[in-house]
């Protein structure tokens, strides 16, 4: 089902007559920083925005929740679960949960050699965050942290 976020919540905040909803524009392009050696030989850092977690561990609250969750590699698909604001996009990640956070084809790309090695931990946030100073200072510090703590040499996001 195909959901016109932007639009649904422009005219949500319209309805209930708040100021517009302050959508984040970034001023210019973020840099572009090329492989310093090929991915097959480089250490890949995962961060998906589905709200993912292990069965077992703590779900995301449903607003403005900056934590992370550190998922090993090895964490069998079955175990993966979700938490997040935008509930109605989740519909297919829960049957399939490789469809929002890749773990099986990622482990697979790195049997293969595609990728020299996937970070131990894939990380894991809950998207839905109103609050860009908090998305700034809290939820990017943090995962730039994790990836330096891993050394990724390169770093795949997968936005819900």
């Amino acid at each position: 089902m195909y959901v016109e976020y932007i639009k649904g919540i422009t005219e949500r905040y319209t309805r209930l007559g708040y100021e517009a909803y302050k959508w984040y524009r970034a001023e210019e392009p973020p840099p572009w920083a090329p492989l310093e050696k090929p991915l097959a030989e480089s250490r890949l850092a995962v961060l998906s925005t589905a709200g993912t977690y292990v069965a077992g561990q703590v779900a995301y609250y449903y607003q403005d929740d900056t934590s992370t969750r550190r998922i090993p590699k090895q964490t069998p698909v079955e175990d993966l679960r979700f938490s997040h604001i935008t509930e109605h996009y989740l519909a297919d990640a829960r049957p399939d949960p490789n469809c929002v956070f890749p773990i099986a084809p990622l482990r697979q790309l790195e049997a293969e050699g595609t990728i020299g090695e996937l970070a131990p931990e894939l990380v894991s946030c809950m998207g839905g965050i109103y609050s860009q100073r908090r998305v700034r200072e809290e939820l990017l510090s943090e995962v730039a942290a994790i990836f330096a703590e891993q050394k990724a040499e390169a770093a795949l996001l997968i936005p819900l």
